[in-house]
């Protein structure tokens, strides 16, 4: 009785909040405010610089937006010639993108080969921190103990509010290292907690690439193949940066510049991650993909595809939001670099796991999708499938829970998180403090007797 009571009031409360805080939306308009720091055009307001990440999807010329391919560049290299050099080599290379987002410099055989054995002695947590914060507290979502994992790991650290540039490499690098381990151990603690299964608590092996070591740590026989090693490894390459104006990296340049600890401006960054509209996107595409397989009879009948699309784009299937997942970026306009190559890869581990059929709807969505919202909208507007689209799908077919997706994410994303970092305690040297626009006019004071 009494939780029934605390939920009235509560919704009570929530009402008049709500009541209370509309602002009219022609408003924004009246005050030119750039919602969400963007023009109206879709481009993000310059607020800071970077030497870290670029990301390129069309040119300005004469004040318009032109429409080109997608670039990726790390460090001002393009991502692409980082992932041909991996594949020539035949090697992993996750670790050393991760020391080209450090050390801005792309290293030799020697420098990776000492930071890959570096970061492997680094991946096993600290005494008593798996069984004190992670069995002992565990969590039904994955990224809210992951931001948990990191903001207990200061209680680890005897150096934690040193900001020296050397200690927050160091902080830095034993982040990167032991995401993936935080990830698994927090995935089987869920598991048997709030699943009633078994849980596979495995000690990560220092002379593995992260890829393979996560993939171990999360499967109870730690069994994985080459090529299941060398996608996953891929999609940690193409997650690693995205330029510093996304909203997580955004989050740890805002956070850094109050001179905090790096793991307070860490965690930030993952709970921006966590959002639906950023690192969680895939699982908005994977929901929607389940319910387009169960609601077009042939996954190969262009017709009936077109058709769903279009009931979709209509909000009159799936959630009715009239968006379908997977299409359109902030930045990429013709084409997602990230969900090329991430495509490209995926057809081999299809053909592995016998799921070529769903791949080439995949595919096939990727092409209808950009012609049927150009005809539905008539516009001209250049969408493109953006790596959330195949990146959910590539996930499951290496049978990684959906709970773990955007955790994977931020195993990734946590080597741009600490460039960021590192070059926002070098360069940066000023509080971020924005402006809001207070629209509310002076009321005058009611003493509380005369309230009604």
């Amino acid at each position: 009785m009494a939780d029934y009571f605390e939920n009235l009031v509560v919704q009570k409360l929530a009402l008049i909040a709500e009541l209370n805080d509309p602002i009219n939306p022609e408003l924004y308009q009246t005050y030119d405010v750039k919602r969400g720091l963007r023009y109206v055009d879709g481009r993000g307001v310059l607020v800071g610089l970077t030497q870290i990440g670029d990301v390129i999807g069309y040119e300005v010329k004469d004040g318009q937006k032109i429409a080109v391919p997608g670039k990726l560049l790390y460090r001002g290299y393009d991502v692409e010639d980082l992932i041909k050099d991996t594949d020539s080599h035949d090697e992993f290379g996750f670790e050393q993108t991760i020391y080209l987002l450090l050390f801005g410099q792309l290293p030799t055989r020697n420098q990776l080969e000492e930071f890959q054995s570096f970061l492997g002695t680094r991946r096993i947590l600290p005494d008593n921190f798996t069984e004190d914060m992670i069995m002992k507290a565990p969590s039904p979502d994955i990224m809210n103990k992951l931001a948990r994992s990191v903001l207990a790991s200061y209680s680890y650290d005897d150096m934690a509010e040193d900001v020296s540039i050397s200690n927050n490499l160091r902080q830095c690098i034993d982040l990167i290292a032991r995401f993936p381990t935080f990830a698994a151990y927090a995935y089987q603690a869920k598991r048997r907690h709030y699943d009633g299964k078994s849980m596979y608590i495995h000690n990560p092996l220092p002379e593995l690439s992260t890829a393979e070591n996560f993939l171990r740590l999360i499967r109870p026989n730690k069994q994985y193949s080459r090529l299941e090693a060398e996608i996953l490894d891929l999609a940690l390459i193409l997650h690693a940066e995205h330029g510093g104006g996304n909203n997580s990296t955004f989050s740890i340049h805002v956070v850094s510049s109050t001179d905090t600890d790096t793991y307070s401006a860490v965690a930030a960054a993952v709970g921006s991650l966590k959002g639906r509209r950023h690192g969680g996107a895939n699982m908005k595409v994977m929901e929607m993909m389940d319910d387009i397989k169960a609601n077009i009879k042939d996954w190969s009948n262009e017709s009936e595809i077109r058709e769903y699309l279009r009931k979709i784009i209509r909000k009159e299937a799936f959630d009715r939001t009239g968006l379908i997942y997977g299409q359109g970026h902030a930045v990429y306009t013709v084409s997602d670099p990230r969900a090329i190559l991430l495509r490209d890869k995926a057809a081999a581990l299809a053909k592995e796991k016998d799921m070529l059929e769903e791949y080439n709807l995949y595919c096939t969505i990727e092409r209808l999708a950009p012609q049927v919202f150009a005809e539905e909208k008539n516009s001209d507007k250049k969408i493109c499938t953006n790596v959330d689209f195949f990146s959910g799908f590539v996930y499951t077919m290496l049978n990684i829970p959906r709970e773990l997706y955007t955790p994977i994410f931020a195993m990734s994303r946590i080597a741009g998180w600490a460039a960021h970092r590192i070059e926002e305690v070098i360069a940066g040297g000023r509080i971020y403090r924005p402006a809001y626009k207070n629209v509310l006019a002076p009321k005058i004071f009611i003493p509380i007797e005369d309230r009604k």
